[in-house]
């Protein structure tokens, strides 16, 4: 059969292509990666690890942000800050150090907050007439100045944020998930009414579930925690659940309308509009850098990370093939229009093959990579691959290649939502007896949806199935049934459950 001398050309290219990144993406699978259906957690631990997205450090349960890692964090916080300050709320510092007659102040508050408590007792050489306690959260710091501050309804509302690391003494760790120091944002406001309060709570736990899912491209569950499992000190939590590729839920970010629960014992009062002393109404609210977690455990594959493209650091790769000069000035010429345009993109004109560059940038989780080469410039064309699922497409040169890359994004961005979004689906089970929630949590965990009576020892028996908790009552209740799954008494509340990290 006579195929045309350009036909060919792309035919044989596409196939020692092929060949090559198979070739590459074994190597990188079986010696660098462990697949994820074998051992998920090592998986997750090679990912961290060979991706550079941190290292572990001499400081035990405490590792290093690296780079890429630190990177996809600051996208996170210019999401967020920007977000908080059109809502008014402004930045500041407190200290990180909290005395230990501020901590006791909230009783609930420092019982919830004590097995995690790292102490400072020694200064120098000498020891400390009061030991202090390094932040595990900001709480007792920002009411101690709030009620400094504010004497009248006309200072109200005071919106703050602080952006900062805290200090944990977890007894098991992992990288992002869970260390004894991580970064996070907590906001801390205080506000004239109960119903401006309440608004905040609901209208931050909004902010959280935009960012996952318009920039993360995750899926969440929104809902109310348990009395058992809020927020110590609050009248409520509201927070936003994520399940990960194995079945396990993460706790993704927590909104807390904390009533006048430490307004009461902190004294921050002011003068209302009837001229009446009054308690102010408080809300706090955060997330951490355990989303970079959740961004792994949902998106990657066994090739490495896979980054959505509206939070990646780096969203194009261009990988010249060859050094002829032609070539190299078409790749400057497309980086230089795409970073004009706001697409932040890079060549790499390294000295290493073709094949090592492609599994490196996946292993990255670049999201879109343009390969050019003299016969992709001979035939006026450019090969653009889709990080999440390896799809090429030839385009010619002369289409408006920053528009392409822009509608790239916002598919592949599409895409790797309703894939995680059907696959949470998938993973979700409705149960009405114990014995179903145990099969299930077997043989494929997930989120189990359930009828709960609302009594502690009923949520207190789920533990005995793989330490199961619930993890929300959702706004978008669901009548599974009228009896309660563990006692059989009448349900209040239809719950979701499952294992947790």
């Amino acid at each position: 059969m006579f195929i045309k001398k350009e036909k060919f050309l792309i035919i044989s290219r596409t196939f020692f292509d092929k060949l090559y990144l198979r070739k590459w993406g074994n190597i990188m699978k079986n010696k660098m990666i462990t697949s994820r259906d074998i051992d998920f957690a090592k998986w997750y631990t090679d990912i961290v690890l060979n991706a550079r997205l941190a290292a572990y450090s001499n400081v035990k349960g405490c590792i290093i942000l690296e780079p890429k890692g630190y990177a996809i964090w600051e996208n996170i916080q210019k999401v967020l800050d920007k977000k908080f300050k059109e809502l008014g709320h402004q930045n500041v510092y407190m200290p990180l150090f909290i005395p230990e007659n501020l901590l006791n102040k909230e009783s609930d508050h420092v019982e919830g907050f004590a097995p995690e408590v790292a102490w400072v007792t020694k200064g120098g050489s000498k020891e400390l007439e009061e030991k202090l306690c390094v932040r595990p959260t900001s709480e007792t710091l920002f009411c101690d100045h709030f009620a400094k501050i504010v004497t009248s309804y006309r200072d109200l509302p005071k919106l703050y944020n602080q952006w900062c690391s805290v200090v944990r003494w977890e007894k098991e760790t992992r990288p992002f998930l869970r260390t004894r120091e991580f970064l996070w944002q907590e906001g801390h406001t205080i506000h004239e009414t109960k119903e401006e309060a309440e608004k905040e709570a609901y209208q931050m736990l909004e902010v959280y579930k935009d960012l996952f899912e318009n920039y993360l491209a995750i899926p969440v569950i929104t809902g109310q925690k348990t009395e058992k499992e809020k927020f110590a000190g609050a009248e409520y939590t509201l927070t936003v659940e994520a399940l990960m590729y194995n079945g396990v839920s993460l706790q993704s970010a927590t909104s807390h309308y904390l009533g006048q629960n430490f307004s009461i014992p902190f004294n921050i009062k002011f003068t209302n509009r009837n001229n009446e002393l009054e308690y102010v109404y408080q809300t706090s609210w955060g997330t951490t850098t355990r989303i970079i977690g959740a961004i792994i455990m949902v998106h990657g594959d066994d090739n490495g990370l896979v980054l959505p493209p509206f939070i990646a650091p780096q969203q194009v790769v261009i990988i010249p093939i060859g050094k002829e000069k032609e070539v190299i000035e078409k790749a400057k010429e497309i980086n230089q229009t795409l970073n004009e345009n706001n697409i932040v993109s890079f060549i790499d004109d390294s000295d290493k093959t073709p094949g090592f560059k492609f599994a490196e940038h996946e292993m990255n989780g670049i999201p879109i990579r343009i390969e050019i080469g003299p016969k992709d410039l001979a035939n006026n064309q450019i090969i653009i691959v889709r990080r999440d699922n390896y799809k090429k497409e030839v385009i010619p040169l002369d289409i408006d290649i920053v528009q392409k890359i822009k509608d790239t994004m916002t598919i592949m961005h599409k895409d790797m939502f309703n894939k995680a979004k059907e696959r949470n689906e998938s993973k979700t089970y409705v149960c009405r007896n114990m014995q179903e929630v145990e099969d299930v949590m077997k043989t494929n965990p997930g989120f189990v949806k359930a009828m709960w009576c609302g009594k502690e020892e009923c949520e207190t028996k789920f533990k005995e199935i793989k330490g199961m908790k619930s993890r929300c009552i959702p706004f978008e209740q669901e009548q599974l049934d009228d009896k309660c799954i563990c006692c059989g008494k009448k349900a209040k509340h239809m719950v979701i459950w499952g294992i947790q990290y």
